[in-house]
């Protein structure tokens, strides 16, 4: 059976980031929360899928992501090209700053998410 609830420090750890985060993300209501029977937080799976932009959670976000593998690499000076073949049958190129690929750590044949918003295309790792 699969899970259902988190641990507040699992889902922070889950959604990368920290559990100040998460108590502030809480007190905002950009996340809901539940309290166990010990009045501890506790995060619903459901709620977790949702921020992550899951296919299978109820909420559907402005951004489409849509996982792939990183084909090929082309920096020149400050900007980079980033091919990915979708896991579907489809690729996407984005054209990215040379230090952003940098900051991914992006290499060929590493596993990726391009993230569509609006004209833009985004990588993340």
């Amino acid at each position: 059976m699969p899970r259902q609830f988190y641990a507040a420090g699992e889902a922070a750890k889950t959604l990368g980031i920290s559990l100040d985060t998460l108590r502030r993300w809480d007190s905002a209501g950009k996340i809901k929360t539940a309290r166990d029977a010990s009045n501890r937080r506790i995060v619903p799976a459901a709620e977790i899928a949702r921020l992550r932009g899951e296919p299978d959670s109820a909420h559907f976000s402005a951004r489409n992501r849509l996982s792939g593998t990183v084909t090929s690499l082309k920096v020149d000076g400050l900007v980079a090209q980033v091919e990915l073949v979708i896991d579907a049958p489809a690729r996407v190129v984005a054209i990215v700053t040379a230090d952003a690929v940098e900051d991914l750590a992006l290499t060929e044949g590493m596993a990726a998410t391009a993230v569509v918003k609006a004209t833009s295309v985004m990588v993340q790792h």
